[in-house]
Formats: structure tokens, sequence, C-alpha cells
């Protein structure tokens, strides 16, 4: 265990669950990371990175559907400056265009959404910045369409990774007439799959995952359609996980709030509390249809 005076500062982050409805049901967009990645290489994660400076800055917080401290009132973190929780919100927008090429924005020229989507990654692309892309084709970043559903803060001891992030996970629905294309650098690979399907996925060694990404996947398989995603966002302010690590007859353990090993005695939702590393992935104690189990997918 690191020193007090060692323990690396969290890294502030945004990722965006991007959702879309299908005959079949709800799905949710992964992506794989690139092997070379330095942190979950070749993992599937939702698109999401690091919080820049220029997220937080004016020319960002400009281009705004909704003021400031809307977005940090949505966050409920009174320690973040409005600023800060914008730049969150943007950065979470911002990832969804270089990642994917999803463009969530309002304004004349987004009724041309997959031409909009283009035209502003293309722009990225020759090196302008994203709220200079923006600008330059008259658009305004929706945030309207997003909604803040937890924020994750990697624990002191990483059980994966190999730096913290503090990461806000915000949900929103895919922009009708856009397609999501990973964008061969930092993800190599996109799935549209039902939550359900992914952790099956998961389980068989189909995929590889993070914890965070299978918890997550865990409360989106309660829900049949996006809009009752969002509406279970909006009904409540987001909750903190800060995943404690630990080893038990020499495995490697996670667990959450509600666990008898977690310094937060009340759970944040309906399931499993502590994931043991076995067969080569992290899956709870009692099994893996413990993930599946019926309940609301937060308390």
């Amino acid at each position: 265990m690191a020193e007090a005076s060692e323990v690396e500062v969290p890294r502030a982050a945004a990722t965006v669950l991007l959702l879309r409805d299908t005959a079949q049901g709800l799905e949710v967009l992964l992506q794989r990371r690139n092997s070379q990645m330095q942190n979950m290489a070749g993992m599937y994660v939702f698109p999401g990175g690091k919080l820049d400076a220029q997220d937080s800055a004016a020319p960002s917080l400009a281009l705004l559907d909704r003021q400031a401290p809307a977005l940090h009132a949505d966050l409920g973190e009174p320690t973040l400056s409005p600023a800060m929780a914008a730049g969150l919100h943007i950065a979470a927008l911002r990832e969804a265009l270089e990642e994917c090429g999803l463009l969530l924005a309002c304004g004349e020229a987004a009724k041309a959404s997959s031409t909009a989507a283009a035209q502003a990654r293309a722009l990225l692309r020759q090196g302008l910045s994203f709220d200079r892309a923006l600008a330059q084709l008259g658009l305004r970043l929706a945030t309207a369409q997003v909604a803040p559903w937890s924020r994750w803060i990697t624990p002191v001891v990483p059980a994966m990774a190999t730096k913290r992030f503090d990461t806000r996970f915000f949900v929103a629905q895919a922009p009708a007439g856009q397609t999501a294309v990973h964008d061969n650098q930092e993800a190599m690979d996109s799935l549209w799959l039902a939550p359900r399907r992914a952790l099956e996925q998961y389980r068989d060694g189909a995929i590889d995952m993070a914890p965070p990404q299978v918890m997550t996947l865990m409360q989106l398989a309660r829900y049949t359609q996006s809009s009752a995603v969002l509406a279970a966002a909006r009904s409540q302010l987001p909750r903190t996980i800060q995943p404690e690590t630990f080893v038990q007859d020499g495995a490697r353990m996670i667990c959450y709030p509600g666990d008898t090993r977690h310094p937060v005695s009340a759970p944040v939702w309906a399931g499993p509390t502590r994931l043991r590393w076995q067969e080569g992935r992290f899956l709870p104690e009692e099994g893996f249809a413990a993930l599946l189990t019926d309940g609301p997918a937060r308390l």
C-alpha cells in the first residue's frame, strides 16, 4: 500500500454511455482500446477520456446550450467550480466526436446531423480544437441531451489500470442519422450490444472489460429503452463509487458501497457488492448470474 504522501491524485475525466433503441431492445456502444495504449489496453470501454484545460475555458463555455451553473447543479458536487462542471459535460461530448464520430450538437447546421458530424471530425483531424471546430460550423454543444449517471474514482491501489481517474459517467441517446465509427487510433473496434449480451460476452471471454464497465452494464441491463435510462439519470443526483481493493485467500478482490469491507455502508445498486478475480476476469463471488438479477439499477 502506498503511503499517503505517495498516493496519486486521480485525473478528472468524463465518459459517455451512448444508447440506442432497436427492435431487439436497448443497446450501448462499446469500443476496444488500442492494444498499445498505456491504460486499459485492448479492453472494451465506453467512449471517454481525461478533462482538457480547453474544456473549461471561455471559448468552450460560450458554446453551451445551458448555463454552467445548471450543469454544476446536475452533478451535485459542491466542491467543483461551475466552469469545471461544465467542462466535464463538454469533455464527454468532445470524446464522443473524437473517438466514435458522434456529434451531440444543436444549431442550424446540426439539422444535417451526419454531414455536420463528418465536417466537425474532419476539422479536428486538421488540427482545430473542439471549440473552434464547432464555432466554425455554427454549432452549439447539446448538453441538454446528456445526463450524469455516476462518478467512479479509481481505488488508491488500482485493480487493473496504471493510472487513477476521477471519472463522471454520462448517458445520452446516440444522435439519429449518425453512424459510430472508431478513430483507429485510440479505439480500434466498435460494438453495439445489449447490456446483457455484453456481460455474457465478457463472461465467455469474447471481450475484456474493466469493473466499472461491468458494473455499469449490470445497471443498464435492467432497462429496455434509452428514454427510461435518461429518466432515471435525471431523477436523482449521480452517486460516487470509490471501490476498495484487497486480497482474500490469495485472490484479488474489489468491493463497493454496501459491502462489509467498504467504508460506505449504504449500497448504490441492487446486486453484488464484491468481485473476485477468477478465470481471468473479475466476477461476483456468487457467480455470473448475480450480475443479471432483478432489482433497481440504482438505490
